[in-house]
């Protein structure tokens, strides 16, 4: 029986009334049948209930177009939102990995709605910062991909202008005779082909970092730079103190582009040149007053001592480190070596004291890698770093002495290395994202191929040390292969993740014995409300 015959079936021996008015009809208030028909109460069949609002769930099929202002939406924008804001890692490296998210207009438009409507002055700074973030990661993105496009588009350019060549060569070939031939065979000797080699490889000679040319990429990631250092000014800022506030960020790309535009007929931009020209000048002149008081000391032991005085009081800069380098090279050129090397070691001695002043040990470990340059000593400092060690000295906290009652370690005395491997590849991460594009080294090329190098040394001595690890794809895949895994295998899998710095799948190490939702404590399903 169809649901409609159904329903008018129930209706008909039910005897549903309903009372109805018509304009010129309306039935008397009073009167006991009146009385009678307002106490009846109309009944309804089941296609009425069906043809209502029940079971209309348009509301949960909403477009995506729509203005993400619903409760749900405003909740998973602020559950991204804190992920982003309390996450240990670099901001910008939870950006790059969650880039489709960060980079949606319609999140972009409710971060700005959010910082708009914050009423907390130091809330609504970090949101903008957090923004600001957002776009420049969103701008660096898009323009490596206009890079690679562009890239591609020239390297198909050499292609096509390669095969017409060679088309032409060889419609040349065919018009020449046997003789011809012979001929030219026979002048194609060892030493030509070594002559015609070493006029390619001098063609083809490698051009310095100041020679390249700047391209439309390179200028449009310092657009924003520009807009901060040259006019219109804040009333009272001069080239001069826009230079002093923003010194750390003129590395050598951007002093290209500023030179580019002062050619160009820029004279802001030379302006600005003039004044880091004055700037750096002050600088190398306090750091040969620091140097000249420490050789003053006049024994080793004092020099090193005076080294780590001027690392706390934060006088160890880079025209200092370029003094000592500076000093080591012309001592060496000169033939003398116990100066020369004295400079090197009060120069190895403030690098290291500058290192301790880092934020990390990640930025600490990354920083001696980068000056290494011998592959084997990178792999020991790495090993050094990576080999979990036994702590010393175990906190006698409130929670190491609970585990101890029950028979646990405390958690300081597990090994642990100075510098997990998921950590440094993290700080990695963040150096390329942040200064990816400076050319350091001539030799070993830019920053970033130095640490994809150090990147993949570090790959190696954490598999050295802790075995391959295993991703989530690989460990389900190893579980359905095996058709079933022993709670004893999971265990097993959850401490080896866990060694390695990582987390299994289905582990939940700040849910504790958190139980699923919408179960009870019995373990049986809860329906309804509470």
């Amino acid at each position: 029986m169809h649901l409609a015959s159904l329903s008018t079936a129930l209706a008909a021996v039910v005897g549903c009334t309903v009372l109805s008015s018509t304009a010129g009809f309306a039935p008397s208030s009073s009167g006991p049948i009146a009385r009678h028909a307002q106490q009846l109460q109309p009944l309804c069949g089941i296609m009425d209930e069906v043809n209502s609002d029940a079971f209309d769930l348009s509301s949960l099929l909403q477009n995506d177009d729509d203005d993400p202002s619903g409760s749900e939406m405003e909740q998973a924008y602020e559950m991204f939102l804190g992920q982003l804001v309390f996450s240990a890692n670099d901001p910008r490296i939870d950006i790059m990995d969650n880039y489709d998210l960060c980079a949606d207009p319609k999140w972009l438009a409710w971060l700005e709605k959010k910082i708009g409507g914050t009423r907390d002055v130091e809330e609504k700074m970090a949101l903008q910062d957090l923004n600001d973030m957002i776009k420049d990661v969103v701008k660096r993105v898009e323009l490596s991909q206009q890079a690679e496009e562009r890239a591609a588009k020239e390297a198909e350019e050499l292609e096509a202008k390669r095969i017409q060549a060679a088309e032409a060569e060889m419609e040349a070939g065919r018009a020449m005779s046997g003789t011809d031939v012979l001929k030219k065979a026979a002048a194609v000797d060892s030493a030509e082909v070594g002559a015609i080699a070493k006029e390619q490889s001098d063609g083809a000679e490698k051009k310095t970092f100041y020679e390249t040319e700047l391209t439309p990429e390179i200028r449009s990631s310092y657009e924003d730079m520009c807009s901060k250092v040259l006019p219109p000014y804040k009333a009272g800022d001069t080239p001069a103190s826009i230079v002093f506030a923003y010194y750390d960020q003129f590395d050598a790309q951007f002093i290209k582009v500023l030179n580019e535009r002062a050619m160009n007929g820029d004279s802001d931009s030379q302006a600005i040149l003039d004044a880091l020209a004055t700037e750096q000048q002050n600088r190398v002149n306090a750091a040969t007053e620091n140097l000249r008081e420490v050789l003053s000391k006049g024994e080793p032991m004092r020099m090193e001592g005076a080294i780590v005085k001027l690392a706390k009081e934060g006088k160890i800069d880079e025209p200092f480190l370029l003094l000592l380098e500076a000093n080591a090279d012309q001592a060496k050129a000169a033939g003398a070596m116990g100066p020369a090397q004295l400079m090197t070691k009060l120069r190895e001695r403030a690098m290291a004291e500058k290192d301790k002043q880092s934020a990390s040990k990640e930025i600490k470990l990354l920083r001696q890698l980068l000056r290494e340059p011998d592959q084997n000593q990178r792999e020991n400092l790495l090993e050094e770093a990576f080999t979990p060690k036994e702590a010393l000295i175990v906190p006698g906290t409130a929670a190491n002495a609970a585990k101890a009652i029950d028979g646990e370690a405390p958690e300081e005395e597990k090994p642990m290395p100075d510098v997990p491997p998921p950590d440094f590849i993290n700080c990695c991460k963040a150096v390329l994202l942040n200064f990816g594009n400076l050319n350091i080294d001539e030799e070993r090329g830019d920053l970033s191929v130095q640490i994809k190098q150090i990147a993949s040394e570090a790959e190696v001595v954490a598999t050295r040390i802790y075995g391959k690890g295993m991703t989530a794809r690989e460990q389900q895949d190893r579980a359905w292969k095996e058709q079933t895994t022993s709670i004893f295998d999971l265990e097993t899998l959850e401490i080896e993740a866990e060694r390695r710095g990582e987390t299994a799948p289905w582990a939940n190490p700040d849910g504790g014995d958190e139980l699923f939702p919408g179960f009870g404590p019995d373990g049986k399903m809860s329906i309804g409300g509470t």
